[in-house]
């Protein structure tokens, strides 16, 4: 399997093709900010073809660049129908103005072709079948897509903006509810393997294992004694 990703954009928000191998169709994951460019030099590197846009959560930081992939390529783009809203309204979204100097040339919207995830289904795209599991907390309609093991590679979870290399995602934007991401960790992240390699929405790859051992919201959930309520930085929106 080919994972290849890059951070794009004022959030440094991880963008991630995924594809059997190179020279293959590909799914590309969370095209956010100012994205639409790593994108064509790693589709060009690795000489892919896309044939899906799947995202992890509404935010702004995750979707900016969904409009001119899907139409650069003329791909669908799938996304939990509660955050569904936010690709017309971003600002809604954050509560927030976020202004043209930080953004630039923005056009906000659906794409032509445009589907509804739901927790548990299985997406078979690109020779790859990749699970959602639905995880609010974050957002109202954030997801993970996990790969499952084969041969010899772990299995693959992209949490989005659910879990981090030592942290978890804020919940103080709209839709945010603290109580909610924590049960969304028990339930989602604490069943998976040690082995499962973890592909955050920002920041460095992790494994589950790493953050059941260090991570001090996986480490009190898995004690039984809920998450601390002090939480480290915590990077994008």
């Amino acid at each position: 399997m080919l994972i290849a990703g890059f951070p794009a954009g004022a959030w440094g928000t991880n963008c991630y093709l995924v594809a059997p191998a190179a020279g293959e169709e590909c799914v590309i994951i969370d095209p956010g900010h100012r994205a639409a460019p790593g994108v064509e030099e790693t589709i060009a590197k690795h000489r892919l073809k896309p044939v899906a846009v799947i995202l992890t959560h509404g935010h702004l930081d995750h979707v900016a660049s969904v409009l001119p992939v899907c139409g650069a390529h003329d791909v669908p783009a799938w996304i939990h129908p509660s955050d569904r809203y936010m690709l017309t309204d971003p600002e809604k979204a954050l509560g927030v103005r976020v202004g043209q100097t930080l953004l630039g040339e923005l056009t906000v919207g659906e794409p032509d072709d445009l589907r509804e995830l739901t927790d548990a289904s299985e997406l078979e795209l690109a020779g790859l079948t990749l699970t959602v599991a639905h995880a609010p907390g974050h957002t109202k309609g954030s997801v993970t897509f996990r790969v499952p093991e084969q041969a010899d590679i772990p299995p693959v979870l992209f949490s989005g903006d659910l879990l981090f290399a030592g942290s978890i995602g804020r919940t103080d934007l709209p839709g945010g509810d603290h109580a909610e991401i924590l049960r969304s960790l028990a339930r989602v992240c604490l069943p998976l393997s040690d082995s499962t390699v973890v592909l955050s929405g920002h920041g460095p790859q992790t494994t589950i294992g790493n953050e059941r051992a260090t991570n001090p919201f996986l480490r009190e959930l898995a004690a039984g004694r809920g998450a601390a309520e002090a939480a480290p930085p915590r990077p994008g929106m």
